[in-house]
Formats: structure tokens, sequence, C-alpha cells
């Protein structure tokens, strides 16, 4: 029988490369294979509290939050879509169980998506960020997709800030309320001051009220070292390190 050479080598190759495969997928499977879960401190916003010994690795599941801070400042009205902004995990993070996840000073890098500006009628700003890049202090990194853990995936002001607004709002125009109560008050006659006050006061904090609640919204401001919470989009696959 006789052979053709050509084919021949590419019969070995092909074999060669199948028996180099099986060999590279029989070793990520060991690498992969469970050997025990151990669990994250829990969360609010937590879907799991799951984390995967393998190993070579160690796997926070989907849905696990993480506390970071931001590296600088950040004011919503100086970037757009396209930007990073740095984080840090300030803290290592180690599970229940004591295994070290990601060391202190850890980077975590994030795009701007999208920024939503104040609206008419007290709508805050809203800031859109996917979290990508994990950086290591040796210098080496992975890749990571997370979200903020908030209601709707956005990082913006809070209720507290909201409510100062209008506060603010309400009793400045109260003050002025007031102020011309008290000066209608003393032109017939300065008796009339209480009524000035009761006149005045109401209608200015009425009319601070209400000129609160129809301007626009606030732009999202954070210091840095200000905290805030992300969630696992999807399993974050980690190198071991030394506890």
């Amino acid at each position: 029988m006789i052979f053709n050479s050509k084919l021949l080598n590419k019969i070995i190759a092909i074999s060669f490369l199948v028996l180099i495969g099986t060999q590279t997928l029989a070793t990520d499977m060991q690498n992969y294979k469970i050997l025990c879960q151990e669990h994250m401190f829990k969360e609010k916003k937590a879907t799991s509290d799951i984390v995967l010994i393998t190993p070579q690795y160690n796997i926070i599941t989907k849905g696990n939050v993480l506390k970071i801070i931001f590296q600088c400042k950040f004011w919503s009205e100086n970037v757009k879509a396209g930007n990073r902004v740095n984080f840090l995990a300030p803290e290592a993070i180690y599970t229940q169980e004591g295994t070290l996840l990601i060391p202190a000073n850890s980077k975590i890098v994030a795009t701007v998506i999208k920024i939503e500006k104040p609206k008419w009628f007290n709508k805050n700003a809203r800031v859109y960020l996917k979290f990508e890049c994990l950086v290591f202090p040796d210098g080496t990194g992975i890749a990571m997709n997370a979200k903020p853990a908030t209601k709707d995936g956005t990082l913006k002001e809070g209720p507290w800030m909201t409510t100062g607004k209008l506060a603010a709002s309400t009793v400045g125009l109260g003050a002025v309320g007031a102020g011309a109560g008290v000066g209608f008050a003393f032109i017939p006659n300065p008796a009339k001051l209480a009524t000035g006050f009761a006149i005045g006061i109401p209608v200015g904090c009425t009319v601070g009220l209400i000129t609160g609640l129809v301007t626009p919204g606030l732009k999202y401001h954070a210091k840095a070292g200000e905290s805030i919470k992300i969630i696992l989009c999807k399993d974050l696959c980690l190198k071991k390190f030394k506890n």
C-alpha cells in the first residue's frame, strides 16, 4: 500500500494537536477542580456569598459584593463616556474561613459608560460605570465584570442629599419671605410685626419647597476615599496569594 507522505504528515500533525489539546483540557479541568466552598462576609445587595477554592485559583462567584473606594475625587460634570475611573480595595479581602482573595491596595479600573445630567423636577445625575479590570499590588491584573451595587446599577446622590437641597431651598426662601413680611408690617404700623412673620414665613417656605422640587437635581460628587459597593456580574477567577 502506497501512502501519501503529505497526507500522513497532516494526520500526524492533527493527532499531535488533539493530544496536546486533550492534555491542556485535562490540566485546566484539574486546576478548576473544586476542593471546597468558602464564604464572603455578607454585604447588603449581595445575591451570593460563595467562593470556590480550586488547586490553582480562588473563584468569587457572580452576585458577590465588594466594597471599594474612589482613588481620586469624582465630579460627574467633569467626565464623559469612555473616561477611566480608578478605585482601590483599601483593605485586604478575605473569606470568612481566612483565605486571602484580594490584597490590600489592589486597584479596580472602571470605564464610564454614560452620564445622565441632572434633570428638571429634582432628578439627580446618574453615573453608569463598568468595572472591568483588577490590578494587584505586584503589577499583575485580570479582567473582571462588575457594576455598582445599587437598585438601578448607577451612582447618584442619595435621598439625604436631595432632602438637604430641598430643606436649604425651603429655609432660604422662607427667610426671604419672613423679611418681606416684616418689611410690609413696618409700613403701616410696627405693632404688626408678628402679622408680617405669620404671613411671610409660610409663603416663603411654600415657594422655596416648590422651587426645590421643580429645579434640576444634584450632580454626583464623590471625594477621594469615599466608599461604594460593586456587585460581580460574572465569576471572578483569582490567582492564589499567601495569607
